[in-house]
């Protein structure tokens, strides 16, 4: 056994030592820039047992195993998740060598990481063949994931990446280092097997490195290099993308105990920024990339900018943005970069009037179990209020038409805005005229009416429902009875029902009882967002309607007869531009029934 210190473990304890104190202090500043009530919330959810298991369970799943990336591309998955496991089961399995074989030297941090340099095999320590082999399987698993992630950087379509992120030149450093750090520690560990034991990996490694470079004058300096690399890498870790590692296992915990964002730029904000992961799978789901001057006005630039407080393009990229979701829906770490570009947008002044909600006048309502809510956008495409009501007089539904007479909205424009105290006041008026129709179930014809009054909206002992899903019961239940046709329609999942609600097999179940159905090229939590959002302040109508023409070829690679869809902004968007018919669900049933 040799002495238990050597200068060249000085590189890795010093970048160790400085990004665990980074880490650590951050940690604690960011724990203390919440709010008091949800920094208590938090505490408690962490000795909360379910919660404290969903914490250990999802940083196992997402941070280790990457199983949202090997759901988007296998190679891609395995890529990740072989360096992160992998590295993890490399330090753990240092510290059972250490634990077993050198047990007096375990609270010296650096010893499990260079236990093949200062531990000499002996008859003890050949006893841990398994061990050795089970290192030697791993360092192996951690090299072709290294491998994978050369080949990414000219090769990202094997991987199912159109796009990847420009890297800055501390990014650069940090990669390259990373690279080194495993090939520096196998040809390491090549020169010492023959003294600290090895398996299938090391051993021929040793033999070859011996014969060619002669004895043990290349021993030290390789140790030196392995050394350095993980210094340097833990050096720059706190200012690269990097730093999304550490971050992402405080965004769990914090996303689990159902924190959100209460300041644009610190606590929960801060490090749902500091855990983007860079990686570029954003650009490719965002919808606006189909225009290639838009790349740059993605969810990952964004986080780029705010760390670097470039206000300006901040504010371009927070307004541009269609609030869709899908960059949310495909992020590995789940980043949400519309709750972080609405907080933005928060920061800034607006020609907003104080009391907004003066504009709205709520007219009497009437009294009914059903209330039916048609918002804004369907009262801008009647047609579909017309199905509406047409379909709940066929099924003998008695309903109150709460807002025929406009002057009513649930508030998502001045929330998307960023204008959440007026949208607040907004609300409160809409509120209270739902509760004035005593109504047992509201019903909504428009996704975002919907997901807003389900989850901003206050509404105890209202069953809150979509059309496509209240409909879809009805005809369960027989009191609609659709006829089937022969027209071949496919189904657009409207972001804020799909993705923002979840709703994807209702609609599906209801268009089939009256039509045959296919499916677009990209669906379900991929659907293409139609580019009439009002999510975005700034995309010019140009723009729009490249990015419409983009979302139809989508919809229509199966050469459907029709397009059908359940909210009535997309529909209106894709008739402005589609070759063949577009109507919402509602009117596609009542044709039929």
């Amino acid at each position: 056994m040799r002495p238990d210190f050597h200068p060249f473990v000085i590189p890795f304890c010093a970048g160790m030592a400085f990004v665990l104190g980074y880490c650590f202090f951050g940690m604690i500043h960011i724990l203390f820039q919440l709010p008091r009530r949800d920094r208590r919330h938090f505490l408690l959810s962490l000795v909360n047992p379910k919660t404290a298991w969903k914490n250990i369970r999802d940083i196992f799943l997402n941070c280790l195993i990457h199983v949202k990336l090997w759901k988007r591309n296998p190679l891609l998955g395995y890529m990740h998740s072989s360096i992160a496991f992998g590295w993890f089961m490399l330090i753990l399995l240092g510290h059972v060598e250490v634990l077993l074989f050198a047990p007096g030297h375990l609270s010296k941090f650096y010893y499990p990481i260079f236990f093949n340099f200062f531990v000499a095999k002996s008859e003890e320590t050949i006893g841990g063949a398994v061990l050795f082999f089970l290192m030697d399987f791993f360092l192996l698993v951690v090299l072709s994931g290294i491998t994978l992630a050369i080949i990414k950087r000219v090769r990202s379509l094997w991987f199912g990446m159109r796009r990847t992120t420009r890297p800055s030149v501390l990014d650069m450093i940090g990669l390259y280092s990373l690279w080194a750090i495993f090939p520096l520690r196998l040809l390491a560990e090549g020169f010492t097997a023959h003294i600290s034991g090895g398996s299938f990996l090391i051993i021929p490694l040793n033999w070859i490195v011996r014969g060619f470079l002669g004895n043990e004058v290349n021993m030290v300096p390789t140790w030196w290099a392995y050394s350095i690399a993980l210094g340097v890498f833990m050096a720059v870790l706190p200012f690269t993308r990097y730093m999304h590692i550490p971050s992402e296992m405080l965004l769990i915990p914090f996303r689990n105990a159902g924190l959100c964002i209460r300041h644009p730029r610190k606590g929960f904000a801060k490090i749902q920024v500091l855990s983007c992961p860079g990686c570029g799978v954003c650009i490719d789901a965002c919808p606006m990339s189909a225009k290639k001057a838009n790349i740059k006005d993605t969810t990952v630039y964004l986080n780029r900018q705010i760390r670097r407080r470039n206000e300006k393009r901040i504010e371009e990229i927070s307004d541009k943005c269609m609030m869709c979701g899908k960059c949310t829906a495909l992020c590995q770490v789940g980043v949400d970069g519309p709750l972080i570009r609405q907080a933005q947008r928060s920061m800034r002044k607006y020609a907003v009037e104080k009391d907004y909600s003066a504009a709205v006048s709520p007219t009497p309502v009437e009294k009914a179990e059903v209330a039916y809510f048609a918002g804004c956008m369907t009262q801008l495409t009647p047609g579909i209020s017309r199905a509406v009501e047409s379909l709940l007089k066929k099924a003998g539904v008695e309903y109150a038409f709460i807002d025929r007479e406009g002057g009513l909205c649930c508030g998502r424009p001045l929330m998307m805005s960023g204008r959440i105290k007026e949208a607040r006041e907004l609300m409160q008026k809409t509120k209270e005229s739902i509760l004035a129709s005593g109504c047992k179930t509201l019903l909504l014809s428009c996704p975002i009416c919907y997901r807003v009054f389900r989850e901003e909206y206050e509404l105890e002992g209202i069953e809150v429902i979509h059309h496509s899903v209240y409909f879809y019961n009805l005809v369960k239940e027989g009191r609609l009875k659709p006829t089937r046709s022969d027209i071949h329609f496919v189904y657009h999942d409207p972001c804020e029902l799909g993705r923002g609600s979840g709703i994807y097999e209702e609609p599906r179940k209801l268009l089939r009882t009256s039509c045959y159905l296919v499916e677009a090229a990209k669906n379900r939590e991929e659907s293409v967002c139609c580019s009439g959002s009002l999510g975005s302040l700034t995309l010019g109508f140009a723009d729009r309607k490249e990015l419409t023409e983009a979302a139809l070829r989508n919809l229509t690679s199966d050469i459907p007869d029709a397009i059908a869809t359940a909210c009535p902004l997309c529909r209106s968007t894709f008739r402005r531009y589609s070759d063949i018919p577009v109507s919402d669900i509602a009117e596609v049933i009542d044709s039929r029934t």
